[in-house]
């Protein structure tokens, strides 16, 4: 079943520079899709139009069978700048993920602390970001992310601004978290420019051109997790995503 459709979606800065050509593709339930590309081709931007933060020059973007034009109940994003309030505490900063939810402050409080406390940070509650290591702040924006029992989670580089032992730590415990039975996700989109990354967590890795960017394929990928990246079949479909990358 899907849960997203991406269909002819183009982009434009102003009148004259055209970002995105046209791009298409779907994310099913249950699925982790990855989109790669040169920089600048704007694979960030298409993140966006999917959020509903951006409009598309044209095409349209389908969140579960309907039209999304603005920011929809059932998305929600996580940045590559972790994208933190520094005057609230983590926990505020959680909470914010249930801004809009009618609830009671103690049911969001709650909701929040089990959060902190699944990505072992139940100690840095009344802390500020500015007390947190990379590693730490993004566990706290995953956190904020997903506290509105999301559907859909967009990822926009999550990873890229950690270092790569923090960044390992932490793509095993999204990954662990999608498996999860109690998660409330049902797919990832993410962005990025590592293709190991993407072979290692995807099940299909869209491989955009420059720009005005086009999807040149869509390379499924059916190895076992957890994923050896130093297997010859890893290495064989990593090479085939690079070979495009270089065209």
């Amino acid at each position: 079943m899907r849960i997203l459709d991406v269909i002819d979606v183009g982009f434009n800065y102003g009148e004259t520079l055209q970002v995105i050509d046209t791009a298409s593709f779907y994310c099913n339930t249950r699925e982790f899709v990855s989109i790669i590309g040169p920089s600048g081709c704007g694979k960030s931007t298409l993140l966006r139009i999917i959020a509903g933060l951006v409009e598309p020059a044209h095409g349209k973007i389908l969140f579960t069978g309907k039209r999304v034009t603005r920011p929809t109940e059932g998305i929600s994003f996580v940045f590559q700048d972790f994208a933190l309030m520094p005057w609230l505490t983590n926990l505020e900063n959680v909470k914010l993920g249930l801004a809009m939810k009618r609830m009671p402050e103690k049911e969001k409080e709650k909701i929040s602390l089990e959060l902190l406390e699944s990505f072992g940070l139940s100690d840095f509650e009344d802390a500020y970001p500015n007390m947190l290591s990379g590693g730490m702040k993004q566990r706290v924006g995953i956190a904020r992310a997903i506290a509105s029992k999301p559907k859909l989670l967009l990822m926009d580089e999550p990873f890229s601004a950690l270092d790569e032992l923090t960044a390992e730590a932490l793509r095993k415990e999204v990954v662990d978290l999608l498996k999860s039975k109690k998660s409330p996700i049902d797919s990832v989109v993410m962005v990025t420019h590592n293709v190991e990354e993407a072979v290692e967590l995807s099940d299909r890795v869209v491989v955009l051109s420059d720009k005005p960017s086009m999807v040149k394929d869509i390379v499924k990928i059916e190895l076992k997790r957890p994923r050896d990246r130093e297997s010859k079949q890893f290495m064989e479909i990593s090479d085939k995503i690079y070979a495009y990358l270089k065209e």
